[in-house]
């Protein structure tokens, strides 16, 4: 069974999200196939889930992600003496970053500029065309996470919209749409986490397997 159909089987409430799990795995897909990068954001529990998934992106999630023969030789051209050490402690890496995480920037534009400008001004600075942006919002309405998906979509980004029931006004903004069928914070949340395990593993797959 694959990791798509385990979850649809674990929370099959979650069968009404299932085009929009497909569709956000293809925008994920695209992006690293085309060397892109994905940045994230949230506000307080989704700022944790922010977080979290960058952690399950960026080093070996559920499987050994062993680094590229090419990337060993660099190490050993330069450093043969720890070639060894360096090249089996390093894992290979699903680019992404967490804009809740770097305080500096954040409440320097917060207090300086606007505060619900915060996401959209790293979104500004850090993207390429063809990169994603995740948005998670219980509420589909944070207007720094809206204002962030609008900066994204404007520069070429494709978004990815993570709520819970209806959507909100992300509903109308992002390329792709998870709505969670619930309407209480914590029970959006509570599903966001297996949508987004589901996510990271079957793209781990698509890379590393």
């Amino acid at each position: 069974m694959n990791v798509l159909e385990r979850l649809m089987c674990e929370y099959p409430a979650l069968q009404v999200c299932r085009e929009g799990i497909e569709d956000a795995f293809d925008q994920l897909k695209r992006c690293y196939s085309n060397g892109g990068k994905v940045l994230i954001c949230g506000n307080g529990g989704s700022a944790s889930d922010s977080e979290h998934i960058v952690g399950e992106l960026m080093k070996g999630f559920l499987l050994k992600r062993k680094i590229k023969e090419g990337d060993i030789a660099k190490i050993k051209a330069l450093f043969p003496e720890d070639c060894e050490y360096l090249s089996n402690h390093l894992q290979g890496a699903l680019p992404a970053i967490s804009l809740v995480s770097q305080s500096s920037i954040s409440s320097a534009f917060i207090n300086d500029v606007a505060a619900d400008m915060v996401f959209a001004q790293q979104v500004y600075g850090y993207a390429n065309q063809g990169d994603v942006l995740i948005g998670l919002s219980t509420s589909g309405n944070s207007k720094n996470v809206v204002n962030a998906i609008k900066t994204a979509k404007a520069f070429g980004l494709k978004t990815i919209g993570m709520t819970g029931e209806g959507g909100g006004l992300m509903k109308e903004l992002c390329d792709v749409l998870i709505a969670v069928p619930a309407m209480e914070t914590y029970k959006i949340q509570e599903y966001h986490l297996p949508v987004y395990h589901a996510l990271c593993a079957m793209i781990e797959y698509e890379f590393f397997e």
